[in-house]
């Protein structure tokens, strides 16, 4: 499945609801359920079982594990059968089921994640970098995951705007992937990693290259280089990971509709089985925790000495997960205030 956070307005208000993509189109994935069981099961507490196994928010639907996920796919295969011999699908009492994307909203796929970790998994990417400074990749990188923590108040989704920082003059793109933790573990080990990977999204690390630079001199960080508003971009969808091979993905970053970057994520150095083992040595990872990949190779402007400028629109693309948009925006005077 595709699964997606998505925003619905109405009269008295806005709700965030958990969805799936069918083609072009989303589906209230509650909604879905509740009308299997009304119409099929034939189960008088339709909403109400429907609202214990797929709740509004995905943090929430992770915690249910295998049963929510089971509901999530009969509820979304039901909707697909019943679209193959209706022109409109409505839930038992009438209620809109299906959406277009013009008419919803979608969020990041867990729009506040309860950590955000990334990874410096690419070995390509690393040495690009650390080439233009001279230096070589350290040894001790082929044993040990580099990886840094940010903030997950900065998370932002789909066709929203990345803010230019008023403290920096050159921005950069990130082309990543990343996971989402699905159930709480602690010392997990290689073998049974991937048991706790809920699905897979793309991740713009968006950075401040010329502060990020600065910083590092004191041994220590990223800080503001990679922590501001609007600085971690996160979707389009979660696929889980039944739909995809995780490393054997096309990537593609492009800008104003110009390829810039291209890789395959079968460049991971540092696999997500093993980062999950290294970060969860007496460490619990918990629902709704994401992780990153870290940047392919020639993945960002740094590494291609291209820069991004205020107006560019941003187009990452992985292979089986989708496209994340967003434009780039400088920030007004308000956001400076």
């Amino acid at each position: 499945m595709k699964l997606v956070t998505f925003e619905l307005r109405s009269p008295i208000g806005s709700f965030e609801r958990i969805g799936a993509l069918l083609g072009e189109r989303v589906v209230d994935l509650n909604l879905a359920y509740a009308d299997y069981l009304a119409r099929v099961e034939r189960d008088p507490r339709a909403y109400d079982l429907a609202t214990s196994r797929i709740p509004p928010h995905m943090i929430e639907f992770f915690i249910g594990g295998e049963p929510s996920k089971k509901a999530a796919k009969r509820g979304l295969a039901h909707v697909a059968e019943r679209l193959e011999k209706e022109p409109e699908v409505r839930g038992p009492e009438g209620e809109v089921i299906i959406y277009e994307r013009s008419q919803v909203r979608l969020l990041a796929p867990v729009p506040r994640p309860n950590s955000v970790r990334d990874t410096l998994s690419f070995e390509l990417h690393l040495k690009n970098s650390l080439g233009k400074l001279g230096l070589e990749v350290p040894p001790l990188w082929y044993e040990i995951p580099s990886y840094y923590r940010s903030s997950p108040d900065i998370v932002i989704g789909p066709d929203e705007p990345i803010l230019w920082p008023s403290f920096t003059e050159q921005l950069d793109y990130e082309l990543e992937f990343g996971i989402y933790i699905g159930k709480e573990g602690r010392d997990i080990p290689r073998e049974k990693a991937e048991e706790y990977i809920a699905g897979y999204t793309i991740f713009n690390d968006v950075s401040a290259r010329d502060i990020q630079s600065r910083e590092m001199t004191l041994m220590l960080g990223p800080c503001k280089g990679k922590n501001f508003d609007h600085g971690n971009v996160m979707g389009p969808c979660l696929v889980t990971p039944d739909e995809i091979d995780p490393y054997n993905l096309k990537m593609v970053a492009r800008v104003n509709g110009e390829a810039w970057s291209e890789g395959n994520s079968g460049a991971m150095y540092h696999r997500f089985p093993f980062l999950i083992e290294y970060i969860s040595r007496d460490e619990t990872l918990y629902p709704g925790d994401f992780i990153g990949s870290g940047t392919v190779g020639f993945g960002c402007g740094l590494e291609l000495d291209r820069w991004i400028k205020p107006g560019d629109i941003i187009e990452l693309e992985v292979e089986g997960i989708g496209v994340l948009r967003n434009p780039v925006e400088r920030r007004g005077l308000r956001d400076r205030l």
